[in-house]
């Protein structure tokens, strides 16, 4: 595996291993090295092709050194198609010195500067993407409330797009919103979005979520149940989606009739 395969991948915890790319030279504090490790790509979503497309870099790269264990990469992804293009930084930290023949290596940090012209990558959660990159973002950046929050804010915009897909009302009879608790109990009752494995604790996971708000979280605490609180907000989105693709396929079938 080269470097660029896994500067091409989402940020894992997970060390891999790559082949050497310093030539088993220590690359000093702020000293800069030409390095040929494959081109990095990733997905955004390009709106001059209006479509979601691979950027890519050069073959060649630049690394600048920060000690044994990490390296600082600045890159430009370009559009395949057109010249939309992503200045990108990344962070790499060697589970061993950085310099040896094959270390093991994994991304610390990722940040990518976004043209007007480019947005997150559609292609996974649809129009709840960009939230959901806004909170990967925070939490690449060690702002744990602020993570939180984006997560927050999609789980209550799926909510209230399945209601108005599915014609419950937002408002109460006397023209007040409704509380989002009561909201998401009606939604889930008619269309199932908390998945199984947490269906008792669907508005307990908004209420934790809630907790950033109010000042109950501090940064730490944000960025230590992020990951278990993603993948719940994720399973909601997958589980409508699924809904979506299930009650299409009956329809095409014909069964509704």
């Amino acid at each position: 595996m080269r470097l660029s395969d896994v500067l091409s991948k989402p940020i894992s915890n997970e060390f891999q291993q790559v082949e050497g790319f310093l030539g088993n030279r220590k690359l000093g504090l702020g000293k800069q090295k030409k390095i040929v490790v494959g081109k990095v790509g990733l997905n955004f979503f390009c709106k001059e092709c209006f479509d979601d497309r691979t950027f890519c870099s050069n073959d060649e790269l630049f690394c600048v050194g920060v000690n044994d264990h990490l390296i600082s990469i600045d890159c430009v992804l370009k559009c395949s198609r057109c010249n939309s293009s992503v200045q990108t930084w990344f962070l790499v930290e060697s589970e061993d010195n950085i310099s040896y023949s094959a270390p093991n290596v994994r991304i610390l940090k990722r940040s990518e500067k976004l043209p007007d012209c480019v947005s997150p990558s559609k292609d996974r959660y649809g129009e709840y993407s960009e939230l959901l990159e806004k909170a990967e973002r925070a939490y690449r950046d060690d702002l744990g409330a602020g993570a939180i929050v984006y997560l927050r804010k999609t789980l209550e915009k799926i909510t209230i797009k399945t209601a108005e897909a599915t014609d419950i009302d937002l408002m109460t009879p006397k023209g007040r919103r409704k509380a989002f608790k009561d909201l998401l109990k009606e939604v889930d009752e008619k269309c199932t979005i908390i998945p199984v494995e947490f269906s008792a604790e669907g508005y307990k996971l908004f209420g934790e979520l809630s907790d950033v708000l109010h000042g109950n979280y501090d940064e730490q605490d944000g960025l230590r149940k992020y990951q278990a609180f993603h993948r719940l907000v994720v399973g909601v989105i997958e589980k409508v989606k699924n809904n979506q693709e299930l009650m299409s396929a009956r329809g095409a079938l014909g069964w509704d009739e």
